[in-house]
């Protein structure tokens, strides 16, 4: 029960971005890097790829290597939330698609940049490609200043629950803006008549990021105090309980302790003794891409371990379109316990184009 969390309300920072990726503990699953992806040029008269660089951790289960949250240097940015589908017989929304959610992601970081935030939803929603996967609903846009105005270019939330363009939600296009999304249709913050339905995390998240921006917090502060509410743990069940009993519950807390049943407990204690025996024949075992993949045959997808927080990802773009890009792994991949800050990697880069004007300073 991934959430992402953003705003548009810091003084010094554009847009803020927070997010867990809830996932099985065990799934294979990169570190972040810069990787290329090869995307055919919207010029016609062009045979020649673009190449463009993705900053992303990669998932390693799929052949597909999709992602769940990314960034390229031209400033395409995503994150993806699984929906959380509960009609196994509705055959136009299934539980579990042929085709990996994280190809959705990774359609847009490596689209032509050239390419607009709105054709490129258009483009998803009239070729049908939002189908054949399981319920997802997908934050996308180009990290800009918008021509004209002190404001970002918004944002688009598709789904595969859209049928047409004229649907899809636009976010984070105005100052002082915080949204939340997680595994329920997006439900936005003016809605009053749905604000009844908005889960638990989602307002509580929101709560949380819009008062630490109203406190203030110093500059050297703002990242802890920002993984502190990605650690918000209200999970309101027994760690050993099994996963159906579960997953209703987690629409409550922003962080997910890693919890299961006796055979997914008994699947992680393999995976933490098989982790010993590599420590100690081949030294500590580095988390790399693979360049075959994996496919994944089980019908319900990958299921093994407990489920839990895996990763932790905070994002800040200034104003001069300077963006920290910090992803905080909580366990290795024998899902041993990392300890907090210990499995932290951070990146610094400036956004290919970020301004269309001459002056980059408000």
């Amino acid at each position: 029960m991934c959430i992402a969390l953003l705003t548009t309300s810091h003084p010094k920072y554009a847009l803020i971005v927070i997010n867990n990726r809830d996932e099985y503990i065990l799934r294979p699953t990169s570190r972040p890097h810069w990787w290329t992806a090869q995307a055919t040029s919207s010029d016609s008269s062009s045979p020649n790829p673009v190449k463009v660089e993705v900053l992303s951790s990669r998932d390693l289960q799929r052949a597909e290597h999709g992602t769940w949250l990314g960034i390229t240097k031209g400033g395409n940015f995503a994150v993806l939330t699984n929906y959380r589908e509960t009609d196994t017989h509705d055959a136009a929304h299934p539980i579990h698609g042929t085709r990996s959610r994280g190809a959705i992601v990774t359609a847009w970081l490596a689209a032509d940049p050239a390419e607009p935030t709105e054709s490129f939803v258009r483009r998803m929603l009239e070729s049908g490609d939002v189908k054949g996967v399981g319920g997802f609903s997908l934050i996308c846009g180009k990290l800009r200043r918008a021509k004209g105005d002190k404001g970002l270019e918004p944002l688009a939330i598709i789904s595969n629950r859209h049928d047409h363009w004229h649907q899809v939600p636009w976010i984070c296009g105005k100052r002082g803006g915080v949204y939340g999304l997680s595994n329920a249709t997006y439900i936005a913050p003016d809605c009053e008549e749905n604000q009844a339905e908005v889960w638990p995390k989602i307002r509580q998240g929101s709560e949380l990021l819009a008062q630490a921006i109203a406190d203030g917090i110093e500059e050297h502060e703002l990242e802890e105090v920002l993984f502190k509410i990605l650690d918000n743990d209200n999970f309101p069940g027994n760690h050993e309980m099994d996963l159906e009993e579960g997953i209703p519950l987690l629409k409550h807390s922003i962080f997910v302790p890693g919890f299961g049943g006796k055979e997914h407990q008994q699947e992680m204690r393999v995976a933490r003794e098989r982790g010993k025996v590599e420590m100690v024949n081949h030294g500590p075992i580095a988390e790399s891409l693979s360049t075959e993949g994996q496919l994944d045959t089980t019908p319900n997808g990958f299921q093994m371990g407990l489920y839990g927080t895996q990763r932790q990802t905070i994002m800040l773009v200034d104003w001069d379109g300077n963006v920290t890009y910090k992803e905080r792994s909580l366990y290795d991949s024998n899902g041993n316990s990392v300890p907090r800050g210990a499995g932290d990697m951070t990146f610094k880069f400036k956004v290919d184009g970020w301004s269309p004007e001459t002056e980059s300073n408000l």
